[in-house]
């Protein structure tokens, strides 16, 4: 564990059940961090059994840290920058921000040339101009306060290698590692680090909704899910696949002291899988 005591997260896409955002969320206030757990909607799976951002909330008062919880349209600055403002109300500064939101798969994964530009608009929307628009908001109040702090993005693997039928996705993806690298160098001299972290497969919600677009209609979507997590795990070379706890772990060492000299670094997690 590392000591994030008196540090404040604010953390973006935080309301699945089995998402990353609620795995880096626990992780961190495990570490000591108080958290601000946002979302699109409180429930952003009104179907499953979980409530959402106030069941996380009440998950991480109950470990003995402080916990708030809002709605967050990371596409929208006004809405990013009213729920970073309630933050520091409430807590009096944000010292790391996460950006974990990202667009659900749908009409987007399709060749090139089916690809409609609406659906290019909005998963680009939301991956990347998200992740830009909470940087700013956050590297702004950074800055103002004097300096220091942490910005982590969660990229993806396929921001490091393009693959077909994800066109849209890996250029938003790729966007991110760009924008990393340039705002590392930006905000170097006020003592702020970038980093990403570029995970490979995990098992969240959103898989059943990707591999309901490309298997055979006959089969279930658990079995289809179970197919494509199964070859994955299958294909990786520590025999398994990131779990959002592997994700959570990179992401509470980049928020650490101890990587206070590490910036501009977009960090595969993916047991092997891809290697550079």
């Amino acid at each position: 564990m590392y000591n994030l005591e008196g540090k404040t997260v604010f953390v973006t896409g935080a309301g699945g059940e089995h998402g990353i955002g609620r795995g880096i969320a626990l992780r961190l206030a495990e570490d000591g961090a108080d958290i601000v757990l946002t979302d699109l909607v409180e429930r952003p799976y009104p179907d499953a059994d979980w409530e959402g951002l106030p069941a996380l909330r009440a998950e991480i008062e109950s470990m003995g840290r402080r916990a708030l919880a809002l709605t967050c349209d990371v596409t929208d600055s006004v809405s990013v920058e009213g729920a970073m403002q309630s933050a520091v109300e409430e807590f009096g500064r944000i010292d790391i921000l996460v950006n974990n939101a990202a667009a659900r798969g749908g009409r987007d994964r399709v060749p090139v040339v089916d690809l409609d530009e609406n659906e290019w608009d909005r998963v680009m929307s939301v991956n990347l101009k998200g992740t830009f628009v909470c940087s700013r908001a956050a590297a702004c109040h950074m800055v103002d306060r004097g300096g220091g702090g942490r910005i982590i993005s969660v990229s993806s693997v396929l921001g490091l290698r393009g693959i077909a039928r994800f066109a849209a996705y890996c250029s938003s993806k790729f966007g991110i590692v760009g924008l990393t690298q340039a705002l590392a160098q930006e905000l170097a001299e006020f003592g702020v680090t970038v980093n990403a972290i570029c995970p490979s497969l995990t098992p969240t919600e959103r898989v059943g909704h990707m591999t309901n677009l490309f298997t055979n209609p006959s089969l279930q979507v658990k079995e289809a899910t179970d197919a494509l997590l199964s070859g994955a795990a299958g294909s990786t070379p520590i025999g398994r696949l990131a779990q959002t706890d592997d994700l959570a772990h990179a992401v509470s060492f980049l928020a650490s002291d101890g990587a206070a000299f590490l910036t501009g670094l977009s960090i595969p997690v993916t047991g092997g899988s891809f290697m550079r």
